[in-house]
């Protein structure tokens, strides 16, 4: 596909602007959304991104991305009617706050390397107007579990809270283990959903530090389990056989086709 110029992108955004006030106006459905009635089906439609991203299906990314691009320009349309802030306003505070977090291109400071840029992130972002008040309080109370240790482990070794060597993780690792199993020999019920708490956030921080996200990781290995779960109970179907009339060594037969069929 070729490249659009600066002029005909700007011109599809006018488009984009275009069919939204013509829809609001006259769509009945349109017409009656509000921020509430919308967020729940931007939820829906972020998901649908970020699986169109892990299956790395750059025509669904174009697709989801246009959708998410359409919950943007209605909240700000609705914004605008409401005479409280227009696309405009929106585009602009984002510049102004790119602008202010990278004195290293639009000031006098230096930066080279992606890690001496996070170094100073949280610092910028505590210095801005309305920014947040402590390190860890811009990140969404309402984050999934994962993803939310991910944001304040990043959040905390930005300012200099992190192991000095990254190799220096796996021994946590292996303590978190060890009290995981110490809680399910000898400890009572309401701790072991703690410690396993405990190694969860320490396994998190393993693949934070080695540069692997851990929400991606471990979504690629649920797809994995349902592609050769789904073949199991295809392959049982097609046997005669129901599944809890299986024997284990029966389902990991098959289990084992499954893999062979990844790699084909």
């Amino acid at each position: 596909m070729p490249h659009h110029t600066k002029e005909e992108k700007l011109a599809a955004f006018e488009r984009y602007l275009d069919v939204l006030d013509t829809l609001r106006e006259k769509c009945p459905w349109d017409r009656v959304q509000t921020n509430e009635s919308l967020r729940p089906n931007t939820i829906e439609e972020t998901m649908e991104l970020a699986d169109a991203i892990i299956a790395e299906d750059h025509d669904a990314i174009r697709k989801e991305l246009g959708d998410v691009l359409l919950h943007v320009l209605f909240y700000a349309k609705i914004g605008e009617e409401k005479g409280e802030f227009d696309i405009a306003d929106v585009c602009n505070g984002a510049c102004d706050k790119l602008i202010f977090r990278h004195p290293h291109i639009y000031g006098h400071e230096h930066a080279s390397t992606p890690e001496e840029v996070l170094n100073r992130w949280e610092l910028i972002k505590m210095k801005e107007k309305d920014g947040n008040k402590t390190v860890l309080s811009g990140v969404p109370a309402s984050l999934p579990s994962l993803i939310k240790a991910e944001r304040v482990q990043e959040k905390a070794a930005n300012v200099g809270f992190d192991w000095e060597k990254r190799e220096d993780v796996w021994e946590k690792v292996k303590e978190e283990v060890a009290e995981v199993e110490r809680e399910l020999t000898e400890g009572k019920e309401v701790d072991r959903e703690k410690e396993f708490g405990d190694l969860l956030f320490a396994v998190v921080n393993a693949a934070r530090l080695y540069g692997v996200r851990p929400d991606n990781a471990l979504e690629r290995t649920n797809r994995k389990f349902i592609f050769r779960f789904n073949h199991i109970e295809k392959r049982a179907k097609e046997m005669g056989l129901k599944l809890k009339e299986m024997t284990l060594a029966q389902m990991d037969e098959l289990w084992d086709e499954a893999k062979a069929l990844e790699k084909q």
